[in-house]
C-alpha cells in the first residue's frame, strides 16, 4: 500500500485482445501495481486499441493517481472530442487508473467515491425463451432482459401478426419468471417510430421493467414523445457518451432509466457524474454491460457509490478470466471488498483465450436485400 506522498509512475500500457470480443488493458507502474480496464467498442477492438496506443505517450511517466486530471487532459486536448472510439479508449484507461489508486491506498474504488451506498448489487441475466429464464432462475437471478421476438428483421411499418408475436413471446417469459421477477425488453434501436408505440402498447399488460432503446437513441425528441405516451419506464444509454450526451436525454425527459456503459461513456469518473445528473432528474442508473468481467467489476464499484442505482447488466461472471469469479445469490452480487476494482486477472487461463476477430452482424432484408439494423 502506497501513501499519498510516495512517488508512483506509469511505465507502460499493455492491451490484450480476449475472446469472445473483448479488449483488456493493463496499466503498469514502477511500484508494481497494475491497473485493469476494458477499453473496447464491440466489433472495433483493434481500432480502440490503436487509440489507446496514441494516448500512451501522455500517460507514461505520470502519476496514475491524478485520475480526473488525466481524464480531462485526454479528452480536452483532443481537438476532435468524444465519439465511441476515443471515449471508449479513455473509459478503459480511467478504470485502470482508479484500480491503481484503490490498490495504492488499499481500499475499494467505491470508498474513494464516498463510501458504500449498499452492501450488494442487483444484476440481471439475458433470456430469450422460457427455458433460459428458468435456467437463469436456477443460477440465482431474479431479473432478466430479452429482445424483441422476430422471425425476420422489423420493417418500418409492421403487421398485426408481428406485434402479436412479440407480445406473446414476452407473455411466455412473464409466465416462466412469475410476477415477482423483473424483465426488461430491448428494442435495440432497431424498431421504427411507426412501430415502437404499437409494440409498447401490446407489452403494457405484462409490465416490463423497462423498454430499452425503443427507437434509435439519437432520435431524442421521438424518444421523449414515446416516454410521455406510456406508463412503462423508458431506458437508453449504451450508445450515448459523456455527461454532454446524457444532458439532452434528461432535459427532454426522453428516458427515466439511464444505461451508460462504463466501457464507452467515459469510465468510472464520467459515469459517476452522469449518475449525479440523473439523480437531480429522479432518474435511475442501470449500467449497460455486454462485455467482460473488468467492465462488470467497474460497474459494481459504481453501484456501490451511487444512491440511484437500479440493476447491473452482465453476460459473464468471470470464470476463466479472473482469479475469483463473481457469484450471484438471490439476484445479487456482494459488494467487492478487495482494493481497487477488487479483481485480478487469471493470466494462465487467459492464455487460451487470447486473440479474436469478432465483427458486428451484417443483416439484410430477405425480401429486397436492403440493409437493416441488427
Amino acid at each position: 500500500m502506497r501513501g499519498a506522498g510516495d512517488a508512483i509512475r506509469i511505465t507502460k500500457l499493455e492491451t490484450l485482445l480476449v475472446k469472445p470480443r473483448w479488449l483488456f488493458l493493463k496499466i503498469h507502474t514502477d511500484a508494481g501495481l497494475v491497473g485493469l480496464g476494458e477499453p473496447v467498442v464491440e466489433g472495433k477492438a483493434e481500432t480502440v486499441e490503436a487509440a489507446v496506443r496514441q494516448m500512451e505517450p501522455y500517460l507514461v511517466g505520470k502519476d496514475p493517481r491524478a485520475v480526473v486530471h488525466h481524464w480531462q487532459a485526454l479528452y480536452r486536448h483532443a481537438f476532435y472530442r468524444g465519439g465511441p472510439v476515443l471515449t471508449s479508449a479513455i473509459s478503459g484507461i480511467d478504470m485502470a487508473l482508479w484500480d491503481i489508486k484503490g490498490k495504492a491506498l488499499g481500499v475499494p474504488v467505491y470508498e474513494l467515491l464516498g463510501g458504500p451506498t449498499r452492501n450488494r448489487v442487483r444484476v440481471y441475466a439475458h433470456a430469450s425463451t422460457p427455458d433460459t429464464v428458468r435456467e437463469a432462475i436456477g443460477q440465482g437471478f431474479t431479473a432478466f432482459k430479452t429482445g424483441v421476438f422476430k422471425e425476420r428483421p422489423a420493417r418500418i411499418i409492421e403487421t398485426p401478426g408481428f406485434v402479436r408475436k412479440v407480445a406473446d413471446s414476452f407473455e411466455s417469459l412473464r409466465e416462466a419468471a412469475g410476477e415477482e421477477a423483473d424483465i426488461g425488453i430491448d428494442f435495440h434501436g432497431a424498431i421504427s417510430p411507426q412501430t415502437a408505440k404499437l409494440l409498447i402498447h401490446a407489452l403494457e399488460p405484462y409490465q416490463p421493467m423497462f423498454i430499452e432503446e425503443p427507437v434509435q437513441c439519437q432520435n431524442v425528441d421521438v424518444m421523449a414523445d414515446i416516454a410521455r405516451g406510456t406508463h412503462l419506464p423508458i431506458a437508453t444509454g449504451e450508445r450515448i457518451f459523456t455527461k454532454w450526451g446524457f444532458r439532452e436525454i434528461l432535459e427532454k425527459g426522453a428516458a427515466n432509466i439511464l444505461q451508460p456503459d462504463l466501457c464507452h461513456a467515459g469510465g468510472i469518473t464520467e459515469v459517476r457524474l452522469i449518475a449525479g445528473m440523473a439523480e437531480s432528474y429522479y432518474a435511475a442508473i442501470a449500467p449497460h454491460n455486454p462485455l467482460g468481467p473488468i467492465s462488470l467489476a467497474a460497474g459494481l464499484q459504481l453501484a456501490g457509490a451511487i444512491p440511484n442505482f437500479l440493476c447491473q447488466e452482465q453476460v459473464h461472471l468471470g470464470e476463466g478470466y479472473i482469479t475469483r469469479p463473481f457469484t450471484v445469490r438471490e439476484g445479487y452480487i456482494d459488494l467487492p471488498t478487495g482494493p481497487g476494482l477488487g479483481i485480478e486477472l487469471d493470466d494462465d487461463a487467459l492464455q487460451e483465450r487470447l486473440g479474436h476477430d469478432w465483427t458486428n452482424p451484417t443483416p439484410y432484408d430477405a425480401d429486397d436485400g436492403s440493409v437493416v439494423d441488427w
